[in-house]
């Protein structure tokens, strides 16, 4: 987390420092308070036939941001993103050919990195911005069934790049530092649905024109459903509650 926030912070001001007034900047981080609600079914075979269900405790997970806005208008602009995901449940069935007994603890930590190539199709015309792009979002997920008793227990890690369609509608409220912003990112085939949205109100401090700093308070919703008759592994997760943090503007 810390190597994250350190290497985009010196990513904008790099970029600010070249590019001067050309080049917008954007970085924030904070704090999601999320509660997991769901399910997530395993059959892969071979002794795994197992379910996880969310104890539905809410947990406070770090997220950080950054966004470059050039002029170029045929190139995309960037964002980048990073959330961490911790939740809690209960497992249930066959691990490693092993029936887990009542009450028998899960883990699981999601990674997430949004790489955003998008383009700014208004840009705060009558105080209005709109942003068009594409979301390559890859998930590193860490799934684990602790030991109980003679139960040895089972881990599993996967990998998944998942593109989704983004967009970003921002309004600035005229004569005061407030802004009102909302963003979604979209894909659904056949059943399965994957989204991840928020809404945020946020106010930026006029203190210098180089680096404004402001504060960010919003809600986020995200739902990873995968139900394909060819998956190993099937999901019905939602992950939503508020957040805050803190940016800074270049």
């Amino acid at each position: 987390m810390k190597k994250i926030l350190s290497a985009m912070a010196v990513s904008a001001i790099l970029t600010a420092s070249v590019y001067a007034d050309l080049t917008k900047v954007e970085i924030g981080a904070g704090a999601w308070a999320q509660t997991p609600s769901g399910t997530a079914n395993y059959d892969r075979g071979l002794g795994v036939t197992g379910t996880n269900t969310f104890d539905e405790t809410k947990d406070t997970s770090a997220y950080v941001w950054m966004l470059v806005k050039h002029p170029i208008p045929i190139l995309p602009n960037i964002r980048l993103e990073y959330t961490s995901i911790h939740a809690t449940g209960k497992a249930s069935g066959s691990w490693n050919g092993l029936i887990a007994p009542a009450n028998t603890n899960s883990v699981l930590d999601i990674k997430e990195y949004d790489i955003i190539p998008y383009y700014n199709l208004l840009d705060n015309t009558f105080w209005t911005t709109l942003d068009l792009g594409i979301d390559i979002k890859v998930m590193d997920l860490d799934y684990k069934v602790e030991p109980n008793g003679t139960f040895t227990g089972y881990e599993d890690t996967y990998t998944a790049p998942i593109p989704l369609l983004y967009a970003r509608v921002r309004v600035e409220i005229p004569a005061t530092n407030i802004g009102l912003e909302g963003d979604a990112k979209y894909v659904t085939t056949g059943s399965s649905t994957i989204y991840d949205a928020r809404v945020k109100v946020d106010y930026t401090f006029d203190i210098s024109p180089v680096v404004q700093p402001a504060l960010e308070i919003g809600y986020r919703a995200q739902k990873i459903k995968i139900d394909e008759n060819d998956e190993d592994v099937k999901t019905d997760m939602d992950f939503s509650g508020f957040y805050a943090g803190l940016m800074l503007r270049f």
